[in-house]
């Protein structure tokens, strides 16, 4: 009788190319826009795995949700600050919605209603239960900012795991990018809802789009594998 072969461990480089793989498969399925939301009382069911995007105004938001799905107008974007003025639901293959979160920091609005997106944005990230991971973007060419220090201290209190996003790194030197991704990792090294890993993006070059399609495709994967 022939001896059984110990089945070969998967290394993590094939790992990761797999889920690379996996991110590519999702993310080319169908996404549409469910609805934008201006109360909690108008928020969908929660069945599914959730991931938000939050960030500064015209920070790139909208854009790195066209470059994750491939489409060119899923998420409107503008060059107008404060464009965005309720939370969007895009519910992608029925296995992980996207929510594109109204801008922070600045907005061509009223005060009241800067201070009305503010609270409701504050009140989903932390009460909603299917939020897996917020991404926090930040514009590679300025760095954080105190008004991004406040959400992810406002996130840690509430223990709402987060990934920094770095975008538009097109636009800066890689030596620029460079001095604050390391800027950047002191300080979320100290923050206890910071997820370690950041990626750095380009939404017109499509660089890092991979690599974070696949962040999130696991964990719609670790959902399913627990059920």
């Amino acid at each position: 009788m022939a001896d059984q072969q110990t089945p070969r461990e998967v290394t993590p480089e094939e790992e990761a190319a797999a889920l690379e793989e996996a991110g590519r498969l999702l993310f080319a399925k169908e996404c549409r826009f469910i609805m934008g939301m201006a109360r909690l009382d108008q928020m969908p069911p929660a069945k599914m795995v959730e991931v938000a995007f939050a960030g500064r105004s015209n920070v790139g938001k909208s854009s790195l949700i066209n470059a994750l799905t491939g489409r060119n107008t899923l998420a409107r974007a503008s060059n107008t600050p404060g464009r965005t003025q309720q939370i969007n639901f895009f519910d992608l293959d029925s296995r992980l919605m996207l929510v594109d979160l109204p801008g922070y920091g600045y907005a061509q609005a009223p005060k009241g209603d800067v201070e009305k997106w503010t609270r409701l944005v504050n009140d989903y990230l932390r009460g909603r239960t299917v939020l897996r991971r917020t991404c926090v973007l930040i514009d590679s060419r300025h760095g954080l900012k105190d008004v991004d220090r406040d959400v992810m201290t406002m996130l840690d209190k509430a223990a709402v795991p987060y990934q920094v996003i770095f975008t538009k790194i097109d636009k800066i030197k890689a030596s620029e990018l460079q001095s604050v991704m390391d800027a950047t990792e002191a300080e979320i090294k100290k923050r206890p809802a910071a997820y370690p890993i950041m990626i750095a993006t380009s939404s017109e070059k499509g660089t890092g789009i991979p690599a974070l399609r696949a962040s999130l495709t696991a964990l719609t994967v670790e959902q399913e594998t627990q059920r």
